[in-house]
C-alpha cells in the first residue's frame, strides 16, 4: 500500500509543479503582448518625430498605417 500512496503523492505535486509553470507562462505571454502592442502603437501615432523615424521604414515594409 505504502508505494501506491507515495505514487500518487508524486503524481500530485507535479501536477501542481506544471500548473504553475503554465500559470507563469501564461502570465509571462500576456505582459510581453500587452507591452510588445504598447511599444508598436507608441512609436507608430507618436507626435515625437525622432520616435516616428525610428522605425518608419519597418513599419512600412509590415503595413503598418502610420500616415
Amino acid at each position: 500500500m505504502s508505494i501506491i500512496n507515495s505514487t500518487a503523492s508524486n503524481a500530485d505535486k507535479s501536477t501542481a509543479s506544471t500548473t504553475s509553470t503554465l500559470t507563469q507562462r501564461l502570465t509571462a505571454a500576456i505582459c510581453a503582448s500587452i507591452l510588445g502592442a504598447c511599444l508598436v502603437y507608441f512609436a507608430g501615432f507618436s507626435h515625437i518625430e525622432a520616435v516616428h523615424n525610428a522605425a518608419h521604414d519597418t513599419r512600412h515594409s509590415s503595413a503598418f498605417p502610420c500616415h
